[in-house]
């Protein structure tokens, strides 16, 4: 046996010994045994400042885009991420790369003995998770490195998330919506409850635009902490934004006014207001001093987000998009529909049993010419294909359903519909879960590195192409659906008059002498971004 092949199979036995343990997708809610190991390690995650971020999609996307960005500034990142889409290394990153094979089983040869000793003790009377053990596995890498600064996603929640033994500088809450109900709660305000705990002591809290009961729940968190909030909507937010080739085109408000001409390499609204949420995190820790628009410029352009409507095939166009609940099929849909011209338009799907697959098929019904239905095979989690297929069948009807329990038949079978004779600028999406986009992943890419995602590498007519012309402006508002309530209503009742004169600055009250919250609250939410200059932004900017 070759010492590569050894090392191969070394590393396939660890993966396999640590996801034997307690999966992520069941929770042990408490950080006992995650504490109990990081002292043992001497508290690594303590070593270097934590940007941490929840919410209920567009985590992994933001996160990446404030790496690059913070390595556009000429910092050291470490980024830990999950779920993975192909390989475990995928979750800890340094400087935007995967850790090695190599050095990711050595962290878990420095770091099994500690565990050892936190499994004997089975606190909560549970071994550590893998959650956990990969978690501490991050932190110890990071301190290794060692980075300038960590970015960090919640695996799933907040308060009682593995990560959370971090206190971060900046927390950031993207968009929250009905998902993991089983496990978080089946309202908006619990599961909004549990995500605030990652707001600390001191921290700045970067927040999107979000439904009025989730927007109460994280402002009353933050002035119960002393966080310091920036709000998607007056802060900071998408000014513009255009459609181009392989992405979209944005302007940006940031702290020091808006940034034009500003290339990410991704598609949708969804896109772009997690870019400007990643801007304002950014800023959040760079001391709100703002960052140069050329270097802010270089860190998008770096962007990428595999398996985030990343285009891998052509001919036809075959576009991979790990949605996984009706929030986040809901902006996939959208995003189709304003960057590609797919005619027929073939869906391969695959979704979780624990999800909400009638409400995420739902979201496609206008927007899939055919289903074919399958199933992830890594996982015994997923549902049947048989019995997604039957649920598709009720919502499409079943001449527009086809099922395929084996994903490669089914990205076979979505290719032939796809090219039925007729067919002017044919496509298939696959999506439904990571896991199943994971999958899709390694069978159509394989050990390829990451390319763009976008149409500049895709030459089918499906996908919309500008070369040679203008940037055309996007006909819709990107801000015209998007619920902005964090505090319109919530002013001195909520934070009391010192809390308030800190958020809206000294003058909490317009020259008129009307609250400022009555004020915005008339325009319809925070009130509109400003088009240029700090002389038009809202009163009491506090930048």
């Amino acid at each position: 046996m070759s010492e590569s092949t050894s090392a191969a199979g070394r590393h396939a036995q660890i993966t396999a010994s640590l996801q034997a343990r307690w999966p992520e997708h069941r929770v042990a809610p408490s950080l006992s045994r995650i504490a109990a190991l990081t002292d043992l390690l001497g508290d690594p995650q303590r070593a270097y400042p934590v940007i941490h971020l929840t919410g209920t999609n567009g985590k992994g996307s933001t996160a990446a885009m404030i790496d690059a960005l913070l390595r556009s500034v000429g910092l050291r990142t470490g980024r830990f991420t999950s779920p993975h889409l192909m390989d475990v290394t995928e979750r800890i990153r340094i400087d935007g790369e995967p850790v090695s094979h190599e050095r990711f089983d050595q962290l878990w040869t420095e770091i099994e003995p500690y565990v050892r000793i936190v499994d004997q003790q089975r606190l909560d009377g549970v071994e550590m998770t893998f959650f956990e053990v990969i978690t501490g596995m991050a932190y110890a890498a990071f301190a290794d490195a060692p980075v300038d600064v960590a970015i960090v996603e919640v695996g799933l929640g907040g308060t009682w998330d593995a990560t959370n033994v971090a206190d971060g500088r900046v927390a950031v809450v993207t968009p929250i919506d009905l998902d993991h109900t089983h496990l978080l709660g089946s309202t908006v305000e619990r599961i909004a409850t549990e995500k605030a705990g990652i707001i600390k002591p001191g921290a700045t809290a970067v927040l999107a635009g979000q439904q009025p009961e989730a927007a109460k729940i994280l402002l009353e968190r933050a002035a119960e902490v002393g966080a310091t909030v920036q709000r998607e909507g007056i802060e900071f937010g998408v000014l513009d934004r255009v459609m181009g080739v392989g992405g979209q085109q944005l302007r940006l408000d940031s702290a020091q006014g808006p940034i034009d001409e500003i290339f990410l390499p991704a598609y949708g609204a969804h896109q772009a207001q997690n870019a400007a949420i990643a801007l304002a995190a950014a800023e959040a820790f760079t001391g709100l001093n703002g960052i140069e628009p050329d270097v802010v410029r270089e860190g998008f352009a770096a962007v990428e987000v595999p398996g985030r409507l990343e285009v891998v095939r052509r001919s036809p166009p075959i576009v991979l998009d790990a949605a996984h609940n009706p929030h986040g099929a809901r902006a996939t849909a959208a995003a189709i529909a304003e960057s590609f011209d797919f005619t027929p338009l073939v869906g391969v799907v695959a979704i979780m049993r624990d999800k909400d697959a009638e409400g995420l098929l739902r979201e496609y019904a206008d927007t899939l010419t055919t289903v074919v239905a399958t199933q992830v095979a890594s996982t015994d989690r997923g549902m049947s294909a048989a019995d997604l297929g039957e649920l598709a069948a009720g919502i499409f009807g079943a001449d527009r359903v086809q099922v395929e329990p084996r994903m490669d038949d089914a990205i076979e079978t979505a290719i032939a519909l796809a090219e039925v004779e007729g067919a002017t600028a044919p496509g298939v999406l696959i999506t439904g879960s990571v896991v199943a986009v994971g999958e899709a992943r390694t069978l159509l890419v394989g050990n390829r590195p990451t390319g763009r995602p976008g149409a500049a590498a895709v030459t089918g007519e499906g996908v919309l192409d500008a070369s040679g012309t203008p940037l055309v402006e996007d006909a819709a508002d990107p801000q015209e659906d998007k619920d902005y309530t964090y505090g319109p209503e919530y002013g001195a009742d909520q934070f009391g008059a010192d809390q308030l004169g800190d958020e809206f600055g000294d003058d909490a009250e317009d020259s008129d002498g009307e609250d400022f919250a009555t004020e915005v609250q008339d325009e319809g939410a925070y009130g509109p971004l400003p088009d240029d200059g700090d002389d038009d932004r809202p009163t009491g900017d506090h930048r």
